[in-house]
This record gives structure tokens, sequence and C-alpha cells, in this order.
């Protein structure tokens, strides 16, 4: 459900990020070559990207397959960024539609994306959802699995905790609450990319720029799947590889620890 992908490097339009690559998101929307479940991604598409000196990204959404907004490869042709956030949706049985469901979601910096599904939803997330402030439950933006797991997110973020940690919590929290589902989380403040493999498939290249994606946008050397039940995070220095932390271990697993698997390219 969904596939999704973040880029940090030098300045590079959203076209060449999302549309040209042969087997790119854009196409993804309709024919992805590794997604697991379902098979059209047609319930909108977003993009969130970063302007120069300016820490709070734009966003565009759309409640249309990302091929039907004849305006949008116009647009990206001529935006450059030195980070984005990008997804296209195949929504959750039962959730709203809109552009306001669809990611990325956005707080401050912040940029989300959530591939995957809550099983059962609503109802099996109740509890969970009733353990966040006030504030954070009527903030909602739709109602939809995924706004309600970047609100579990965003509250472990102003706790103060680093992104691939409030990732792995929230994973955590979930599973020790027994909800069940595909949690394939991707973060990004425009200088990191933090994300998790819990469900679905997970890819990166580094070098001079750094993707971190559902799926290789082309077949060109350098793509290296992330193992399942894994959290990484990403920066132009490398990319760092762990095990998910278990049920919402707040102490354990930060990003600058060194436990877990640790790659560098």
């Amino acid at each position: 459900m969904c596939r999704h992908l973040a880029y940090l490097g030098p300045p590079a339009t959203l076209r060449s990020v999302i549309i040209e690559p042969p087997h790119g998101l854009y196409k993804q929307a309709w024919a992805p070559r590794f997604q697991r479940h379902g098979t059209v991604n047609a319930d909108g598409f977003g993009v969130g990207w970063y302007a120069p000196g300016d820490p709070e990204p734009a966003r565009y959404r759309r409640a249309e397959p990302i091929w039907g907004d004849k305006s949008f490869a116009d647009v990206a042709r001529v935006t450059r960024t030195e980070a984005m956030l990008a997804a296209v949706r195949c929504a959750t049985a039962g959730t709203d539609l809109g552009p306001a469901s669809v990611a990325p979601f956005r707080s401050g910096p912040w940029l989300f994306s959530h591939n995957g599904t809550i099983d059962r939803w609503p109802e099996s997330a109740a509890g969970l959802a009733a353990t966040l402030p006030a504030e954070a439950q009527l903030g909602l933006e739709a109602r939809v699995d995924s706004a309600l797991l970047w609100a579990l997110v965003l509250h472990r973020l102003q706790l103060g905790r680093a992104p691939a940690d409030a990732l792995s919590g929230t994973v955590g929290a979930l599973h020790a609450a027994g909800v069940t589902g595909r949690f394939n989380f991707l973060l990004t403040d425009g200088r990191a990319i933090a994300a998790t493999a819990a469900g679905d498939t997970l890819w990166y290249r580094c070098g001079t720029t750094v993707m971190v994606a559902s799926e290789p946008g082309d077949d060109e050397p350098g793509w290296t799947e992330v193992p399942e039940s894994s959290v990484i995070i990403a920066t132009p220095g490398g990319v760092r590889v762990a095990e998910l932390a278990g049920p919402d271990a707040e102490t354990s697993q930060d990003q600058n620890t060194d436990n877990g698997r640790i790659t560098i390219r």
C-alpha cells in the first residue's frame, strides 16, 4: 500500500527525482515492481520540499492519481531543492479520501510518510490514540491511519527523541498495544532521512546523493535493500542500519549509538 521516497543531495528538480527515472515514483503509481500489497497507487500523491534558507518545507498534495495532474509535471520541471519527500497513495479501506489524507504530513521542519496499514482500523488503534495529548488527537489532519501514526511519531519527536528512535519507538508501542499492520515510515527534516522496514520493501542508495525509497527507481548499481524489522538513518555521510527496538523501549536505540548493523557507503 503506497510507495514513497526521500532525497538529499545537490539541487535537483522534482521532475528528475520523481518523474524521469524509468521506474521512478511516478511510474510506481500504476506499475510498481516490488510492492507486496496492492497494485495501483491512485488515491492521491504528494511531495514536500525545502527552499534555501527556509526550514519549513512546502507541500503539494492532490487526491487524484499523479498521472492525472497535468500541471504537476510542469511545476516539477522548474522546482529545485536539496531535499524532498514524496509519496503516491493506495488508501487503507475505511479511511478518508481527499488531499488532507495524502502524505507527506508536516510539522515544523518535519515531513512524514507511511507505507502500510493499521489492521482493523480504526477500532484496533483507539486505545493507543487515547494515550496522545488532547491537542494531538484534535490536531489530526484526517481520519486516516497514517495521520494517527504521524501523531504518535511527532509526539516522540516533541519529547526530544532522535528521529530513528521516534520511528522505532512508535513501532514498538504499536506492537505492545497489540496493533498489527505494516509500518514502513519515512521521515526527514531536510538534513537527514530516517525510515523503517516493517512489512514492505525499503531500499537506499548513498553517494553524492542519498535516496531512501520503497523500491529502486532504476536498475543502476548502488541500491541496497534494507532488511525487514530495521530502522535506518541516512545522511550524505553514510547510512546506519539497526534492528527495530522492542515494545516502546524509550531509553534504547538512539541514532548516535553503535548498536545494530552499521553500513557506511
